[in-house]
């Protein structure tokens, strides 16, 4: 359930918030999706980042660790 807490959010009710953001924000919109989506793609980038080096780190300890016999 990824909208546990609005289970009743309908299309009526996403009009509204659509038509209230863009009172809000206006011509500044196409600006502030544009600086979320760079945020969320430097979030992706660090993410990755990270997975990488616990890769590594993992890969690392496998290759020092000589199999028994």
């Amino acid at each position: 359930m990824p909208l546990a807490f609005l289970p009743n959010l309908g299309t009526t009710e996403l009009v509204i918030v659509a038509f209230v953001s863009l009172l809000m924000f206006g011509n500044r919109l196409p600006s502030v999706m544009r600086s979320l989506g760079k945020s969320v793609t430097e979030f992706k980038k660090g993410v990755s980042g990270i997975e990488d080096e616990i890769d590594e780190a993992v890969n690392v300890d496998k290759k020092i660790t000589p199999p028994s016999p």
